[in-house]
């Protein structure tokens, strides 16, 4: 059956994006493909957690799985010229970072690779964080970014990001309705949660990762099929209802 993929372009809105991360093989990433995920996440670099795959496999599924579905380089760097180098060495136009990237190095980015989608994380850290602070944060960035991804924070290992756990919805609600850019949702998201989810938050769109794996870690392919469709219902209901 043929669909339509949502594009991921620099500078232009989009709506209705399912976004899966954390994948260790081509098949794997073929069966995300598949089964509707519009983009496919690649952590790599980490500063905590291990990567599913290496770089170089990485590099090869990116151009197996396009134009399919968009691969995205999730990745902590905080220098322009080494996310710029990073993404081409990768075959990858649209990175996803989640490091503390100062605003001076996501303007250079974007002068350097003005092709490269950028999404920058907001992450929710319930110790310490503010919404306000959280909005500053957005704002500042918003001019040098194309869209932005909520995630949580796990105060015990570090992790912002693949935590598997929920933070408070209204925070990201708020940012959404603050953001003059995209803000994806991520954050515990699960088959049995996104559509909730996606009314309480109304992103443009959301991304899954740890809550659509089986006990060996890979992608359980009926939680992964019955998340797009949840996720794919709820954001296109939301999407009809909104002026």
């Amino acid at each position: 059956m043929s669909r339509t993929v949502v594009s991921l372009v620099p500078s232009h809105p989009f709506h209705g994006l399912v976004q899966i991360a954390g994948v260790h093989d081509l098949q794997e990433a073929a069966m995300l493909a598949e089964a509707g995920a519009d983009a496919i996440g690649f952590p790599l670099r980490l500063p905590v957690n291990a990567e599913d795959c290496t770089e170089a496999e990485a590099a090869h599924m990116a151009l197996a799985i396009a134009p399919q579905a968009t691969p995205v380089c999730i990745c902590y760097l905080d220098r322009a010229e080494e996310i710029r180098q990073f993404c081409a060495a990768l075959n990858m136009r649209h990175v996803q970072l989640h490091g503390d990237i100062d605003t001076e190095e996501l303007k250079r980015l974007k002068k350097a690779a003005p092709e490269l989608f950028v999404i920058k994380s907001l992450v929710i850290r319930c110790d310490t964080d503010t919404t306000a602070e959280l909005e500053d944060r957005m704002n500042r960035m918003s001019e040098y970014v194309d869209a932005f991804i909520t995630d949580t924070h796990n105060p015990d290992t570090g992790a912002d990001g693949a935590t598997g756990m929920v933070h408070d919805w209204s925070i990201s609600r708020r940012l959404v309705e603050r953001s003059s850019r995209p803000v994806i949702l991520a954050g515990g998201l699960t088959p049995d949660n996104v559509a909730e989810a996606i009314h309480m938050v109304r992103p443009a769109g959301v991304d899954a990762h740890t809550g659509l794996e089986d006990a060996d870690g890979r992608k359980d392919r009926n939680l992964s099929l019955r998340f797009i469709r949840n996720a794919k219902q709820a954001l296109a209901n939301f999407s009809a209802i909104t002026p």
